[in-house]
């Protein structure tokens, strides 16, 4: 897949003013501090489609990024910020579970951790919340270029081994670096694919 165009569309805490078009949706979700905006950015080609902060926790909206005038590219806030406000939290959090319930043009969540991390709790129980629900999802391990291969080879295979203590079969996954531009080939293929099994839903 070539990106031809990223268009920033809305921003807003309401899943009911999201945009209405009958496109399919790819979720972005992930710690606050999981380099989010730099991959979403390098999976666009582009600088400055999505906001990058010295500060964790910088997106705080559903922000939709319409792609190729075919599909839409989700920035949801990331979870687990320490410095967010517990009312802000908890705010976050409803609106982020209305947008999974409720969102029907949703097809895909990429679930984004720290490939140099052991499983996180905060990570595994909101995978559970999505298996729980029946949202597809799929898990993209960032910052792969902080590892040497054989390390990074070790983390991911070790991850895995931990997710089949708790679920069946581990969800298609990723592995990616917005430095180097690692997967971006393999992941938009991904999408690409997916796009083309949904097209039916949407006409």
């Amino acid at each position: 897949m070539k990106i031809k165009s990223a268009e920033f569309i809305i921003s807003n805490t309401d899943v009911s003013k999201c945009p209405k078009d009958r496109l399919p949706e790819y979720a972005f979700i992930g710690r606050s501090n999981v380099g989010k905006s730099s991959l979403i950015n390098m999976l666009m080609s582009r600088k400055d489609l999505a906001k990058i902060s010295g500060k964790p926790g910088k997106t705080q909206l559903i922000n939709h990024f319409k792609i190729n005038d075919s599909w839409f590219l989700v920035d949801l806030p990331g979870y687990g910020y320490a410095q967010v406000s517990k009312k802000k939290r908890q705010k976050f959090q409803s609106f982020i579970e209305d947008y999974f319930l409720k969102r029907e043009q949703l097809v895909c969540t990429f679930v984004l951790v720290d490939s140099r991390h052991d499983p996180q709790k905060i990570d595994l129980e909101f995978m559970h919340f999505l298996g729980e629900n029946q949202i597809p999802f799929c898990i993209v391990f960032t910052k792969a270029d902080k590892l040497g291969s054989s390390k990074l080879n070790k983390q991911i295979v070790s991850y895995k081994k931990k997710l089949l203590h708790t679920w069946e079969e581990v969800p298609t996954s990723f592995i990616t670096s917005s430095s180097t531009g690692f997967g971006r080939e393999e992941f938009l293929q991904f999408v690409e694919g997916v796009n083309e099994d949904v097209s039916a839903n949407f006409q």
